[in-house]
């Protein structure tokens, strides 16, 4: 464990917390003294995840972040399991891609209900926790919110909308003490990224998009630069060092890619077709698993 970590004690909620950016945060975390609490879909995956954390001081939960009962249930579960609550880090996503015009319906609507819907459950949920401990709310959003792409409108439309939310959000409860976070990632390697590349023509597309924006990054030098943030407890934290001066020229950006994309778009006009819509990644198969199935949430540890 890190020593003196200013986090040692605390008490995390994480969610999506079974794969990706949501799990190695929750293990980051963990080695710094934090006692993590990890919601998600995937119970099995949880478990496991809660085995690695560090001196075993975690907890999981199964539920789906759109459910306001389940996760009101969650909120005090975690609270009593673990008497406190000071950082909630609003990750758990899902994505689609493909054309907008032949997307799925239930998908595109899916995606903005996890991304966005989702996000604003678990803020409601684990405020009053929060503004009890004068705590830190960290909410994942993409480059997605700062530059349009074409291809993903649900997910972008989702993560413009998590990041104005964060930032009303944090103008109502700063003067209670709660700190109120916006995290921005470009592609990172992950489930959900690499399930999106599986289809070559969106994976050639992406990666011609002017750099660096066509690169996928490491995952652990981004959950980095996430975990100092939530030290800090910052307004906007950068997964990628570049993404800050992003926002200077973001005015500009939709110009830019309206000039740009239709020429690449007409490149890839006849594969993109064939393009699959629905949810993509092991995190996409799991949502749908669980509309199937009709799952609710789970005890504490209930896989």
């Amino acid at each position: 464990m890190s020593r003196g970590s200013i986090l040692e004690g605390r008490v995390a909620v994480v969610t999506g917390a079974a794969r990706g950016v949501g799990e190695l945060l929750a293990r980051k975390l963990s080695v710094r003294g934090v006692r993590v609490a990890l919601v998600g879909l995937e119970p099995d995956e949880l478990k496991r995840v809660s085995e690695r954390l560090y001196g075993g001081g975690g907890e999981y939960w199964h539920a789906d972040v759109t459910d306001h009962e389940a996760m009101t249930r969650v909120a005090a579960e975690v609270k009593e399991r673990f008497g406190r609550v000071d950082i909630v880090v609003a990750n758990a996503g899902v994505a689609n891609s493909g054309p907008f015009v032949a997307s799925d319906p239930e998908s595109w609507r899916r995606v903005i209900e996890v991304n966005l819907v989702g996000s604003a459950v678990t803020g409601r949920a684990f405020l009053p926790a929060l503004i009890e401990s004068r705590g830190y709310l960290l909410q994942i959003a993409s480059l997605a919110a700062i530059t349009p792409a074409p291809m993903m409108t649900a997910y972008c439309a989702s993560k413009s909308g998590v990041e104005a939310y964060a930032h009303c959000l944090r103008a109502e409860v700063g003067h209670q003490g709660v700190g109120v976070g916006v995290g921005y990632l470009s592609w990172t390697d992950t489930d959900m990224v690499r399930g999106a590349d599986k289809d070559e023509a969106l994976r050639e597309l992406r990666e011609r998009l002017p750099w660096p924006a066509g690169k996928t990054y490491p995952l652990g030098p981004a959950v980095d630069r996430l975990v100092a943030g939530i030290e800090r407890r910052s307004s906007h934290v950068y997964g990628q060092w570049w993404l800050r001066g992003m926002q200077g020229v973001r005015g500009y950006l939709p110009g830019l890619i309206g000039t740009f994309a239709p020429r690449e778009v007409r490149r890839f006009e006849s594969r993109l077709k064939d393009v699959p819509t629905g949810l993509v990644g092991a995190g996409g198969a799991a949502d749908e698993r669980r509309r199937g199935a009709g799952d609710r949430v789970g005890s504490p540890g209930d896989a």
